[in-house]
């Protein structure tokens, strides 16, 4: 199977070719306009696989994607490709818009005329899968049980309005067009490659330089965290077992404070790299909270389990300290990211 990965160069993207190459024998198309969040560098371990194709187009750039369609003729494609920083949506959202709801529509557009030509096997055969943020359910009170795939959609960001609004695109796409499409909605996820503005490599990277670790409000948010390798095991059983139309939520089981994940970085750190000059959790630092700030988010995925028989391997203890490992392991790699520019962020963040 050759599959058309949009986005492959950023955190959850990459993380899913390295598996796909590594673990399957498919052929991976990765599509990427390579922004700030998105980095080859992630990718060096399978950029030199026969099965591996890299083409440099934004999603927007509707002849682009023919072009990539035409030549490649994938068999699935897999839609991962988004602005995805809740901060940079409040102070940019056209970019959001562009992105996210723009060229999602140039994608499905895209596709719909290539699959409307396809013929026999590779027709009945082809997916679309459309991978999204449990960000487009809203907000949760502590007393509200957690989002299910019936939920309905009450955005807060202008990140979350734009990828609720590409849900219902795909969704369009499917019952107008016919095209075969599944989706799937994440919690937040972490571990190794994540862009440094997000929550958990922004503690760590902000920890090890003796930084502010900057938390919003009071710290009392509560997110589900999902670890980045059991969610691209999730994204390619939803492909490859999913049923067409369906949508599956995609989550940990690990609701936390946003305070409490970074008070677990820092013991980690703590016992980890000991500075005998500084207590890490001494950098913490509350600041403003940012507008429409969402409260609590927590994914039931009974579906997917009961369904198409996946469950998350790592509990959060786990993958945290894995992901910390790493990320002292990888100091050259973060170096490069920042490259001089990296600007302070208190982000959550997902795609």
């Amino acid at each position: 199977m050759k599959i058309l990965i949009t986005g492959g160069a950023g955190f959850i993207g990459s993380a899913l070719i390295r598996k796909l190459i590594a673990d399957t024998q498919n052929e991976v198309v990765n599509v990427d306009c390579l922004t700030y969040a998105g980095n080859q560098d992630s990718l060096v371990s399978i950029m030199s696989s026969s099965r591996y194709f890299f083409e440099k187009v934004n999603i927007v750039d509707r002849s682009g994607l023919n072009d990539i369609f035409y030549r490649h003729q994938p068999d699935a494609v897999m839609h991962l490709a988004a602005e995805s920083h809740v901060d940079r949506s409040i102070s940019s959202p056209g970019d959001f818009i562009q992105t996210n709801v723009v060229g999602t529509y140039n994608l499905l557009d895209t596709c719909r005329a290539y699959f409307d030509q396809l013929e026999g096997s590779k027709k009945e055969l082809f997916r679309f899968h459309h991978i999204s943020t449990d960000e487009v359910f809203g907000d949760l009170s502590m007393e509200m049980a957690p989002f299910t795939e019936s939920t309905q959609y009450d955005p807060s960001s202008p990140y979350s309005a734009s990828k609720a609004s590409s849900d219902h695109l795909v969704r369009a796409w499917h019952r107008t067009f016919k095209l075969p499409v599944v989706i799937s909605n994440c919690s937040n996820n972490y571990g190794p490659y994540q862009f440094p503005e997000k929550l958990i490599p922004l503690t760590i990277i902000n920890a090890l330089n003796h930084e502010r670790i900057p938390i919003y409000g009071a710290g009392d948010q509560i997110r589900d965290w999902l670890y980045v390798d059991d969610h691209v095991d999730a994204l390619y059983c939803v492909l490859t077992k999913g049923c067409v139309g369906e949508t599956y939520n995609i989550g940990g089981h690990n609701e936390m404070k946003n305070i409490e994940v970074v008070e677990i970085i820092c013991e980690l750190l703590q016992e980890l790299v000991p500075d005998n000059h500084i207590k890490y959790s001494s950098l913490i630092k509350y600041v403003e909270d940012r507008p429409g700030h969402d409260r609590r988010y927590a994914v039931n995925a009974n579906k997917i389990k009961d369904e198409l028989m996946w469950v998350p391997k790592e509990n959060f203890k786990s993958g945290i300290k894995k992901t910390v490992i790493w990320y002292l392991s990888n100091t050259l790699w973060c170096d490069r990211i920042f490259s001089g520019k990296y600007q302070e962020s208190t982000s959550e963040g997902k795609l």
